[in-house]
């Protein structure tokens, strides 16, 4: 009878494990299928098609074909990007220090980090590269510049520059240097000899939280900190780690930082502060915006969701997602997404879905959800981190927006300094400075196109195509001259506006990236509305209560 329930039961156990196998292995078995005839694919295009076939750009395609069916961080990293990597997670490279931009399409310097080649040799902002090593650059190659400028320490590079007020190309013989990334871009007391400390992050590679801490304690040498106010617009984030490392700065110890969560959603790896913060606690604001992203979230949504300061500015980036680094065969690696995190509260801030209408992978957001500060305020999930005070900082005028946008203030100030490079920023007469700009719009035939002019425009084309009478010709075109009046006088409304952009252009040229910064803070909207609030203990405390 006991062999007979032996032989009974054994049957039932192959059939239960044996359901547990297929439905492990399915997923490989299709992963098998699916290769063998991508593999077969690729080898009878490359030899059959009927024009020559490159096999490595063939297979690169396949490649990125692939991985655009998921989020954008997802991507394969060639041999010859992998300079870039160091770059982020060492937060140093072999180069001359210098940031590289596209102005008026041509390959422009854009700012320079001081006390490196660059700046040391005579090189200024605005500057038009030409050719580096004998290789002509335009906006075509300015994708390649890394691998023109970036090099072993040591080394030189021969750049060819063409400056404003200047009839003969300028050569430089640049030694590169390593050049080490610094995340904190500027620190001190501002107003000047105040207590508030202002400390402006640009990025986290592994030396933030350092940086941030040896700031602070030397700041505190100077004079007793009563107020921090804690610049994150624009970052664009960086590595994990740094991220709490900053966070640990203004936190209590043993607080929950941040959870992340992978492919297995029953367990979330939690990260939480291990130091005293040097902060202590200090009032605390946070400046955020549409270009804080990633671990400049992780802080703020930290620092939010424990109610140890207040967030300010615009709603950030919305990036609530988590990569690792994946070294593949000769010297390429895959930058995978691997999981999201959620902020001590339990959110997820991600604000794009890129499963949504996606057939390949599938995840349903969180957007919208309810949550719960330590204090009990209610903060969302899926769009970001919104700010405890909305305050923008963008120009009320349409004019200003596209003068910036074009890069006039940019080029204007270019102009102007290699006019006289020994001009003093407090010398400058403002009414003078104003009238040489709007002249030097006019030479350079600069033409605000409004949305009513634009519209204007169509209106009488229509009006000549249809063959309307003359009269209505004539009121439209009238109506047209007063809005090129209005336009004008909409520069002289917003003179101060136009003059202080003009003066943050000139400060970055004249001492460089620290004085830029401290001007920019002269007519910062959102960071005077900062120190308000900090010097406002009730409204401070109520925000947060």
């Amino acid at each position: 009878m006991l062999n007979r329930y032996k032989l009974i039961l054994f049957p039932l156990i192959v059939i239960i494990f044996a359901g547990f196998v297929r439905s492990d292995n399915d997923i490989y078995y299709q992963m098998s299928k699916s290769i063998d005839i991508f593999g077969r694919v690729y080898k009878e295009v490359t030899l059959n098609y009927v024009d020559k076939v490159d096999p490595e750009e063939f297979m690169l395609a396949g490649i990125k074909g692939m991985l655009e069916s998921l989020d954008p961080y997802t991507t394969y990293i060639g041999a010859e990007q992998q300079g870039d990597i160091d770059v982020i997670t060492k937060g140093k490279y072999g180069g001359i220090g210098a940031t590289i931009g596209l102005r008026n399409q041509k390959v422009t310097i854009v700012d320079l980090i001081e006390g490196y080649s660059a700046q040391r040799q005579g090189m200024r902002i605005g500057d038009v590269i030409k050719e580096i090593d004998d290789v002509e650059i335009n906006k075509h190659n300015y994708d390649d510049l890394g691998s023109f400028l970036k090099g072993e320490p040591g080394s030189i590079v021969k750049v060819v520059i063409a400056r404003e007020g200047e009839e003969q190309d300028i050569i430089f013989n640049l030694i590169r240097e390593e050049i080490e990334l610094k995340n904190l871009t500027y620190y001190g007391f501002v107003p000047e000899n105040s207590g508030n400390a202002y400390l402006k992050l640009s990025g986290f590679s592994r030396t933030a939280g350092d940086e941030i801490k040896d700031a602070l304690l030397e700041l505190k040498k100077e004079n007793e900190i009563e107020s921090i106010v804690f610049d994150l617009r624009g970052n664009p984030g960086g590595l994990l780690d740094a991220a709490i490392d900053v966070s640990e700065k203004f936190l209590e110890r043993n607080h929950l930082v941040v959870s992340v969560i992978g492919k297995d959603t029953v367990t979330a790896k939690e990260y939480f502060s291990s130091e005293e913060p040097v902060s202590g606690t200090t009032k605390l604001v946070v400046l955020v915006d549409e270009g804080s992203a990633s671990a400049s979230e992780i802080v703020a949504g930290a620092i939010q969701d424990h109610d140890r300061g207040i967030i300010l500015g615009q709603v950030s980036f919305g990036k609530g997602l988590v990569q690792t680094l994946l070294p593949l065969s000769y010297e390429t690696s895959l930058k995978i997404t691997t999981a999201r995190y959620y902020t001590p509260s339990g959110r997820c801030i991600q604000k794009i879905n890129y499963s949504e209408n996606n057939d390949v992978v599938e995840y349903e957001s969180q957007k919208l959800a309810e949550f719960l500060t330590d204090n009990n305020r209610k903060v969302y999930a899926g769009g970001g981190i919104t700010p405890d005070t909305l305050v923008s900082n963008m120009s009320d005028s349409y004019q200003v927006k596209n003068l910036l946008a074009k890069g006039m203030f940019f080029k204007f100030a270019t102009m102007f300094y290699n006019a006289d490079s020994d001009i003093s920023l407090d010398s400058i007469d403002e009414e003078e400075l104003f009238n040489q700009f709007l002249e030097f719009l006019k030479s350079e035939d600069f033409e605000f196109v409004s949305k009513s002019k634009r519209l204007l425009n169509e209106l009488k084309a229509a009006i000549k195509e249809e063959e309307f009478n003359g009269e209505i010709l004539s009121t439209v075109t009238n109506l047209d001259e007063r809005i090129i009046e209005i336009e004008t006088e909409e520069l002289i409304n917003y003179k101060l506006e136009i003059i202080s952009n003009i003066k943050e252009e000139l400060a970055s040229r004249i001492k460089g990236r620290s004085a830029r910064i401290i001007e920019s803070l002269k007519s910062d909207n959102q960071f005077e509305t900062a120190l308000e609030l900090l010097a406002d203990s009730k409204v401070y405390e109520s925000l947060l209560k």
